[in-house]
C-alpha cells in the first residue's frame, strides 16, 4: 500500500502525483518546475555526506514510484513528469558529488 501523503520530490505528495487532481498539465509540470529549481538551490547549501544520502532517498523514491501495483489505472503524464524531473534532480545531485 502507497502513503498517499509521502513527499516524493520537495514538498510534492504521491497523492498529487498519482491522484486524478491537479492536472498533468500545467499545474503538476509547473509545481514540478517551482520544486525542481527551489530544491537544485537548496543543493548548495549540502555537505558531500548530505548528498549521498540525498541521492539515496531520491532513488528509492524512484523505485517507490515505480513500482506501484495497478500502475496502468493511474495518471501516467503526471507519472512521466514526475520521473523526468526526479531523474533531472537525481543527475544534479551526482554532478555535485563528483565536483
Amino acid at each position: 500500500m502507497l502513503d498517499l501523503n509521502k513527499k516524493v520530490f520537495g514538498k510534492i505528495t504521491t497523492k498529487e502525483i498519482i491522484g486524478a487532481t491537479p492536472p498533468a498539465i500545467p499545474d503538476i509540470q509547473n509545481l514540478l518546475e517551482n520544486e525542481f529549481h527551489y530544491l537544485i538551490k537548496k543543493l548548495n547549501l549540502q555537505t558531500k555526506e548530505d548528498l549521498k544520502k540525498l541521492l539515496t532517498e531520491q532513488l528509492s523514491i524512484d523505485i517507490y514510484m515505480n513500482s506501484r501495483p495497478g500502475a496502468m489505472a493511474l495518471a501516467q503524464d503526471k507519472i512521466r513528469l514526475f520521473t523526468k524531473y526526479n531523474q533531472k534532480y537525481i543527475q544534479t545531485i551526482n554532478n555535485k558529488i563528483k565536483s
